[in-house]
């Protein structure tokens, strides 16, 4: 599976998390703790979005992240209150691409997901066919991953609020595809909604700051493992758990 991150918080540098720190994004690429879903490491790709006046700006590669001598630089050269940060462990039989990798962006959202859908690709045909046409044929690539988002961006044009299209994606992708891992992060650089569906997830919390991480990025204290079946909901200034309701299908 993949391994991602994301901060809210006081302007600050990617580059401490995806780069500097113990256990940043580039160790979890080739050295990580949790690969449950399967593989061993994190090489299919790598992205970066950070938030300069209430839209993303982009940084993607489909080659290893540890290769790439100019993305730690470029990370520690901008100060950013929102990013999003991701590398990639494609699913066999889906291609190695840069536009298969996240962070995926349109407007001011940014989006990654952690995962895989079971029974891919019939078990999105249904969901997919409801899309817009012209929506399925601009996809970035043909991965789970660009469906998932291409649904979920389709939701919050819609007009629903991120954790509401969260939740009611899962809703339908885990009744469409049982036992999909649903990881996702959702942001516009002012709310951010992260989900622990079938894998792990940490929430770390202070001074005005919150970081959520597929695997915490150092052993210091204050990192809190995200229970399975919930979601972090995180405003600047601080985040709560919300849990999903019993039968996994919507947030409570």
């Amino acid at each position: 599976m993949c391994r991602h991150l994301a901060y809210l918080g006081p302007p600050a540098a990617p580059a401490e998390l995806v780069f500097g720190a113990p256990h940043s994004l580039l160790h979890q690429s080739y050295a990580p703790a949790d690969m449950r879903g399967g593989g061993t490491v994190n090489a299919d790709g790598f992205g970066l979005a950070w938030y300069t006046d209430g839209a993303p700006v982009r940084y993607r590669r489909a080659s290893p992240v540890w290769t790439d001598h100019d993305a730690p630089v470029l990370a520690g050269s901008v100060r950013s209150g929102a990013f999003v940060a991701a590398v990639r462990n494609g699913t066999v039989g889906m291609p190695v691409t840069e536009t298969a990798v996240a962070p995926f962006v349109d407007g001011p959202w940014s989006f990654s997901h952690n995962g895989m859908v079971t029974g891919w690709p019939g078990s999105l045909a249904t969901l997919a066919g409801k899309l817009p046409v012209t929506d399925l044929l601009t996809l970035e690539a043909p991965t789970d991953s660009a469906v998932l988002w291409a649904l979920l961006l389709e939701r919050l044009r819609a007009g629903e609020d991120p954790l509401g299209a969260v939740a009611g994606l899962i809703a339908e992708v885990e009744s469409a595809a049982p036992g999909s891992r649903l990881n996702f992060l959702l942001t516009d650089g002012q709310t951010l909604v992260a989900t622990a569906w079938t894998h792990a997830l940490s929430v770390r919390q202070g001074e005005g700051a919150v970081v959520v991480a597929s695997e915490p990025t150092d052993p210091a204290p204050g990192w809190v493992p995200v229970p399975e079946g919930h979601a972090v909901l995180a405003r600047h200034g601080g985040a709560e758990l919300v849990p999903l309701d019993a039968d996994r299908s919507a947030l409570s």
